[in-house]
């Protein structure tokens, strides 16, 4: 029988479609993968903005999680979204109970126009509890500066900070360079070697999931069987793709969203 991985993503809804659970099944559909999802939260936003966060009680939360895994016993997990400490004790008690392997971790912080989404005592629960169960964790710049608490301006501070981090929880560790402007952004990551995965600047405001498509894509890339540093460059380049083919898109007034399938265009006309 064929039975295509098995993603279950933890994150929040994002009723426009671009971000959070949305893009998570979104990315792992376009990769072969089967998603599965567990709900951490309920924003009210668009592509303008995010208005509103709502958590959903720690208790749905792992019950969701354990449901899931329990049952379809997945190949990978995304972690994005969580929120509160609480929530994030959750999802670590279910991820140790049954022993899930290939946890990705996007540790969001700030939504793409500046909402603060993780209450701040959330991040030092996330590191004591959620770090050590994970592959990989893939902080942008922002939030790699508050892990370490050092700014972090050029790429020689972004692999001082990577290899920092993982000699500190144990995991790898993927720093994404967007913000750091160049026309050539660089990613590094560290997982006792170095790696720099280096990518053209598209010209576009349609980014707006760019962080949870990336993460969702290594998590299907390692469900599939792929080595690390090998998930992660194809996931680099599929998410460069996706903002491509989203370069003149036409969805919303704001930050629009990747088109999650490049490649795939109507042709219905």
């Amino acid at each position: 029988m064929n039975t295509p991985p098995v993603i279950l993503a933890i994150a929040g809804s994002d009723p426009s479609g671009g971000a959070g659970i949305q893009a998570d099944i979104k990315t792992v559909s376009a990769l072969g993968g089967y998603a599965a999802a567990a709900v951490t939260a309920i924003t009210v936003q668009n592509t303008r903005g995010v208005a509103q966060v709502e958590y959903l009680s720690p208790e749905t939360v792992g019950r969701q999680c354990g449901a899931v895994i329990e049952d379809l016993s997945p190949d990978a997990v995304k972690i994005g979204m969580t929120g509160t400490p609480a929530i994030i004790s959750a999802i670590a008690e279910v991820l140790e109970r049954y022993g899930c392997r290939n946890v990705v971790f996007d540790p969001v912080a700030l939504s793409t126009s500046g909402k603060i989404l993780t209450q701040p005592d959330a991040l030092e629960t996330a590191c004591n509890r959620l770090f050590p169960l994970c592959r990989v964790v893939t902080p942008n710049l922002p939030e790699a500066s508050l892990l370490t608490g050092e700014p972090i301006t050029d790429e020689e501070e972004m692999r001082r900070a990577a290899r920092l981090l993982h000699e500190r929880y144990g995991c790898a560790f993927l720093i994404k360079g967007g913000h750091l402007g160049a026309d050539r952004p660089t990613d590094i990551l560290y997982d006792g070697r170095m790696y720099a995965y280096t990518a053209d600047r598209i010209e576009t405001s349609n980014l707006h999931g760019t962080g949870c498509t990336l993460s969702s894509a290594i998590a299907t890339l390692l469900g599939r069987g792929l080595p690390l540093e090998t998930a992660v460059g194809r996931a680099k380049e599929y998410v460069t793709a996706a903002i491509e083919a989203a370069r003149t898109l036409q969805i919303g007034r704001g930050n629009g969203p990747l088109w999650h399938f490049p490649g795939k265009t109507d042709d219905t006309q």
